[in-house]
């Protein structure tokens, strides 16, 4: 995914031109009247869509996981909220009813790429949801309850209780190559973040482990360049970008094979297209690491 940057750029600066609404933060910045909204912190209650606009034709744009922190900027008619994804402060239209503005007690992490949330503690309950790598539970007690041979989590989901197998928590391998292999076959989905589907930037974020903005643009502008590749660099193109697996294989999710797939590079056909589009590489170097830690 990519967008034309400018120095207020719309997708990560909350402002509201039409509406006239803006961060407060943002006022001192911004010419003329403006209506200043205060943001308040919210929760992502399920997989939650975020829009280019208050329309639920309108394009997504990216999405929150269930359980990740966000920002409630302005809660809009007809169901909808203007928002921002804390971890990227990324702007969207996500429908009210999949927001909570409860903080959890307590959390754990999913490090399965895919699971459900069950209405009762068996596997053959209803499923109440989906779960992905990177979401986080809101668990309701410090400790798993027994039921039968199983070992179950009692969730917060989608506003009601629910149950998840501890062995959608256990810890997993680390992020980098390995996961990001975990991840071939995943489907293609614009604005996606989830291993049921998604993009090319969402990916890089979700499994690299490199503390990544949302976009392909952004990622290209936030990494250092390089010109030779190695292995963990980022490779960019038009729109669209790649993890580096060594100095010609990329992975990445692709709306040409409509899923996450390797290609190596000047090799077939689209491996030549591919090659003949590189804008460049980006490698996150010891100096942004440092710098991500004093913002944490």
């Amino acid at each position: 995914m990519t967008d034309t940057v400018s120095p207020l750029d719309r997708r990560i600066h909350a402002h509201h031109p039409e509406r006239r609404t803006a961060d407060a933060a943002l006022i001192p910045q911004l010419e003329g009247e403006w209506t200043a909204l205060s943001p308040t912190p919210a929760w992502a209650d399920d997989l939650l869509s975020l829009r280019a606009s208050p329309d639920e034709t309108a394009a997504q744009v990216s999405e929150a996981l269930p359980g990740e922190r966000m920002e409630l900027l302005e809660v809009l008619p007809g169901g909808w909220s203007w928002v921002r994804t804390t971890h990227d402060s990324y702007l969207g239209y996500a429908r009210s009813s999949g927001l909570s503005t409860t903080p959890p007690t307590l959390s754990v992490p999913v490090t399965v790429l895919r699971g459900h949330v069950y209405a009762a503690p068996r596997i053959q309950a209803q499923v109440l949801g989906r779960l992905g790598y990177g979401a986080v539970l809101s668990v309701q007690q410090p400790e798993p309850e027994q039921h039968g041979a199983y070992r179950w989590w009692r969730v917060r989901y989608g506003g009601t209780d629910g149950y998840v197998r501890t062995s959608v928590t256990e810890p997993q391998q680390t992020p980098g190559a390995d996961l990001l292999h975990k991840f071939l076959g995943v489907p293609y989905l614009w604005g996606g973040r989830s291993a049921w589907g998604i993009d090319c930037s969402g990916l890089m974020q979700l499994a690299s482990g490199y503390p990544l903005p949302r976009d392909a643009d952004q990622q290209q502008a936030y990494l250092s360049p390089v010109d030779t590749p190695q292995a963990g660099d980022l490779v960019f193109f038009p729109g669209h970008v790649g993890y580096m697996l060594d100095e010609r294989r990329v992975l990445h999710a692709n709306a040409t094979h409509m899923a996450v797939s390797i290609e190596t590079l000047g090799e077939g056909e689209y491996g030549r297209q591919l090659a003949d589009s590189v804008s460049g590489y980006g490698r996150m170097t010891p100096e942004l690491w440092a710098a991500q830690l004093e913002q944490a």
